[in-house]
C-alpha cells in the first residue's frame, strides 16, 4: 500500500506559483490520490447535505464551491497529461478512473436530499438579498442538477447513473482507439521519387520524424498529425502515396484494429435514452437546450443557410482544379487526396503564393510574441519567461502573466510540438482555474499544439493556418487568464459551448492586422519583414478554397446534429448512417468530412461538442460582428472597445447569459450576413 501522506499529488505544492511538481509525480501516484481525494470530496458534500441548519447560499452553494479542492487538482494534472503526454500506464489508469469519476459525480448530482436544499435556495433566490453573481450561480446549480435528473424518481436516477458511468468508459475507449491509430501509422519515404514535390521545410520535418523513430539517413516519415499529413497532401507529386496517406487519415477508427463503430453505436443509444428519461425528444434537443442556439432547428437553419452557397462555391473550385489537372495531363476526376495538391497549385497560379515562400515569415517564436503583443495592446498583459517553473515535458515552456500594473495574473504553459504521446489537434486547458472566493486564486492555463518540430538548430516554421491556430488557442487561454469572478463554477471558459469559441475565433482576427504582420512576420534567414506585396497577396487569398473549407466543416456539423437527432437509426450502423446523411445533403464526392465519425473525438470522446460541433460556426457569426466593432472605431486596438470586450467577454466568465454578455459588449445581437461576407460566400 502506497503511503498516501507522501503522495506528491496530495501534498502542498511548494513550487513557484504552486504548480504541479511534475518531476515528482509518477503514474502510480494517481490511483491512491484519486481514492483519497474522492473520499474527501464525498465527505465534504455529505456534510453540506446533512447539516441541521436550513439551506442558504453560504452553507450550501458557496460550500459546494469550496469543496473538492484536492480532487480538482488531481483531475487537472491527470487529464492534462492523458491528452498531452500519455503512456500505457496512464491510459490504463484512465480506463479505470473514468467510470469512478462518473459514479462520484452522479452520486452528487442525483442526490435528492442535496437537490432539495438547492431547490429551496433557488425558489427563494430573488428575495434573499443576494448579488447578481450569486443568483446566477444558484440558477446554474439548479439547472445542472435538473439536467442530471435529480428531480426524477429513484429508478430513473439509478438508470441515469448507470448511463453516465458507461458513457465515461466509452468516451475513454474511443479516444484511446483514435490515438492508437494515429500513433501507429507512419508513411516511410525513401529516395528522391518518394519525396518528389515536397518543400524543404517538410523534408526536414519528415527527416526529424524518421530520426525520432530510429530510422536511418535518407528515410523520411509522414505521420497522421495534421501538421505533417496536410502539407504532404498539399505538395507530394506521388498520387499513390497521397491516396495511401489520406485513406489512413480518414479511416482512423474505421475497420482498423481499433474500430470505433460499436462504441459509437452504444454511445448514441445511451445518450438518446438519457435524453428521453429527462423529458426531451432526442439527445440533440437535450444538449442544445442549454446553449445560445436553444434548438436543433436553429442550428439546422444556420448550417443550411451556409451550406448551399458553400457547395456552389466548392463545385466551382473543383471545376477549376480539374481544369488545372487536365492541363498537366491528369484526366482522372479530382479525388479527395487530390484536392489539396491541386488547390496549392491553383493558389500559386491565382495569387502567386507558395507555402515555401510564406512559412519562413511565420517563425513559431515570433508568432508566440505576436499573440502576447496583441494581449498587451488590448488588455495590458505582460508575459515573462519562467525557466524555474516545473514542466511535464522538455518541449513545454512557461510564462508568468502580469497585468499593466505588474501584478500577477496567472501562469501560461505553451506545448507546441507533435509527439507520439500526445493526441492530435490543438486545445487549451487549465491546471487551475481562477476564483476570488475567500482568496484571490490565479489560473494556470496551457495551450497544446501539434506543430512539426524543426531540425536541430533551426527555427520552427508555421504555415499561415498554423499561425491562426496558435492565435485561436491563445484566445481560449486569455479567456481563462483574464477571468475575474468570485466563484470557480462561473470562471473562465465555463460558458455555453456555442459561446466559448467567440474569444478564440475573435482573437484570430488580430493575426492579420497589418501592423502585427509588419512587426512579427520576419524572414527566418534574412530578418527582413514580410514585403507589403506578399501581405497583400495573403489578404487577397483569404477566401481562397473557402468553399472546400466550409463544406468539410459543415458536413461534420450536420452529420453530428443528424446522428444525435436520429440516434436509433444512427446507432444501427453509424458508418452507413454517415454515408446516407452525406448523400442527403449532397456532399461533393471530391471532399471528405473534416472529421469522420469514427475518429470524431469532439463528439465521441466525452460530450464536449456532441450535437454541438456547429458551435464554431455559431461563434463565427459572433466573432465576425465583434471584430467589426473595432473596424467601426477605426482602430483594431481601440481602448474603449477593448475595455468592453474585456469586461463582458474575456473577464466575465459565466456571470451572464451569453446573449446578455454579447449585448453588453455590442449593444445588439449579430446577423449571419457578416459571416457569409467574411467567408466570401455572400
Amino acid at each position: 500500500m502506497q503511503d498516501v501522506a507522501a503522495n506528491p499529488l496530495l501534498a502542498t505544492w511548494e513550487s513557484p506559483f504552486a504548480v504541479p511538481p511534475f518531476a515528482q509525480i509518477a503514474p502510480e501516484h494517481f490511483p491512491p490520490a484519486f481514492e483519497a481525494a474522492l473520499g474527501e470530496h464525498r465527505a465534504e458534500v455529505d456534510a453540506i447535505r446533512d447539516q441541521a441548519t436550513g439551506p442558504d447560499f453560504d452553507n450550501t452553494i458557496a460550500a459546494m464551491e469550496r469543496a473538492g479542492e484536492r480532487l480538482k487538482r488531481t483531475v487537472g494534472v491527470f487529464f492534462n497529461l492523458s491528452g498531452a503526454h500519455t503512456n500505457p500506464e496512464i491510459q490504463k489508469i484512465e480506463r479505470e478512473i473514468a467510470p469512478k469519476l462518473s459514479r462520484h459525480s452522479s452520486a452528487i448530482h442525483l442526490d435528492p436530499k442535496l437537490f432539495a436544499r438547492i431547490a429551496a435556495i433557488f425558489e427563494a433566490r430573488e428575495s434573499a438579498g443576494l448579488t447578481s453573481e450569486q443568483i446566477r450561480l444558484i440558477e446554474r446549480y439548479h439547472l445542472g442538477f435538473t439536467r442530471a435528473g435529480a428531480h426524477l424518481g429513484e429508478a430513473e436516477r439509478a438508470r441515469l447513473a448507470e448511463i453516465a458511468q458507461r458513457l465515461a468508459e466509452l468516451g475513454t475507449a474511443f479516444s484511446q482507439n483514435v490515438l492508437a491509430d494515429e500513433s501507429g501509422f507512419t508513411l516511410v519515404l525513401e529516395g528522391e521519387a518518394d519525396i518528389a514535390g515536397l518543400p524543404d521545410f517538410l523534408i526536414k520535418a519528415a527527416a526529424r520524424a524518421a530520426r525520432d523513430r530510429d530510422l536511418g539517413e535518407g528515410q523520411y516519415v509522414i505521420t497522421l498529425a495534421r501538421s505533417s499529413i496536410e502539407p504532404f497532401l498539399q505538395f507530394s507529386e506521388r498520387r499513390d502515396l497521397r491516396e495511401k496517406a489520406f485513406r489512413a487519415w480518414t479511416m482512423r477508427g474505421d475497420g482498423t484494429a481499433h474500430d470505433n463503430a460499436a462504441i459509437m453505436s452504444e454511445t448514441l443509444r445511451l445518450r438518446d435514452e438519457r435524453a428521453k428519461l429527462l423529458g426531451y425528444a432526442d439527445y440533440a434537443a437535450y444538449k442544445l437546450d442549454d446553449t445560445m442556439a436553444k434548438t436543433p432547428q436553429a442550428v439546422s437553419d444556420l448550417l443550411s443557410r451556409v451550406w448551399k452557397p458553400a457547395v456552389a462555391r466548392a463545385d466551382a473550385e473543383r471545376d477549376a482544379l480539374a481544369a488545372l489537372a487536365r492541363a498537366e495531363g491528369a484526366n482522372d476526376a479530382i479525388a479527395p487526396w487530390d484536392w489539396r495538391y491541386y488547390a496549392e497549385k491553383e493558389r500559386q497560379r491565382a495569387h502567386a503564393l507558395e507555402e515555401a515562400e510564406i512559412k519562413p515569415y511565420f517563425q513559431l517564436d515570433n508568432i508566440i510574441q505576436a499573440a502576447f503583443h496583441v494581449a498587451q495592446r488590448l488588455f495590458g498583459l505582460q508575459f515573462t519567461p519562467r525557466d524555474d517553473v516545473p514542466v511535464y515535458h522538455p518541449d513545454v515552456r512557461a510564462w508568468e502573466v502580469l497585468d499593466a500594473q505588474g501584478a500577477h495574473m496567472g501562469l501560461f504553459y505553451g506545448d507546441y510540438f507533435a509527439r507520439a504521446s500526445k493526441r492530435s489537434g490543438a486545445w487549451a486547458s487549465s491546471y487551475r482555474g481562477q476564483r476570488n472566493l475567500d482568496e484571490r486564486v490565479r489560473p494556470i492555463i496551457v495551450n497544446v499544439m501539434n506543430f512539426s518540430a524543426p531540425a536541430e538548430g533551426e527555427p520552427a516554421l508555421l504555415s499561415f493556418d498554423d499561425a491562426r491556430t496558435l492565435f485561436h488557442e491563445f484566445g481560449h487561454a486569455l479567456h481563462g487568464l483574464l477571468s475575474d469572478v468570485t466563484y470557480p463554477s462561473l470562471a473562465g471558459t465555463n460558458v455555453s459551448r456555442d459561446f466559448v469559441e467567440l474569444p478564440s475565433q475573435l482573437y484570430e482576427h488580430w493575426l492579420e492586422v497589418p501592423e502585427i504582420l509588419e512587426r512579427f512576420a520576419v524572414h527566418a534567414q534574412t530578418g527582413k519583414p514580410m514585403p507589403a506585396g506578399l501581405r497583400e497577396r495573403l489578404a487577397q487569398a483569404r477566401n481562397f478554397n473557402q468553399g472546400f473549407a466550409t463544406v468539410e466543416y459543415c458536413a461534420s456539423a450536420l452529420v453530428d446534429l443528424d446522428m444525435h437527432a436520429h440516434a436509433e437509426d444512427a446507432a444501427a450502423d453509424p458508418i452507413a448512417f454517415e454515408r446516407a446523411a452525406l448523400s442527403r445533403i449532397g456532399m461533393p464526392d471530391a471532399i471528405e468530412m473534416r472529421h469522420r465519425s469514427p475518429h470524431f473525438a469532439h463528439i465521441f470522446s466525452g460530450e464536449g461538442y456532441s450535437a454541438g460541433y456547429y458551435s464554431y460556426l455559431w461563434s463565427e457569426v459572433l466573432d465576425a460582428d465583434a471584430f467589426a466593432a473595432f473596424t467601426e472605431a477605426g482602430d483594431p486596438f481601440d481602448p474603449q472597445v477593448a475595455q468592453r470586450l474585456h469586461d463582458f467577454i474575456y473577464a466575465a466568465g459565466n456571470l451572464r447569459d451569453p446573449e446578455d454578455a454579447y449585448r453588453g459588449f455590442r449593444d445588439r445581437l449579430p446577423d449571419v450576413g457578416p459571416l457569409l461576407e467574411k467567408r466570401g460566400l455572400a
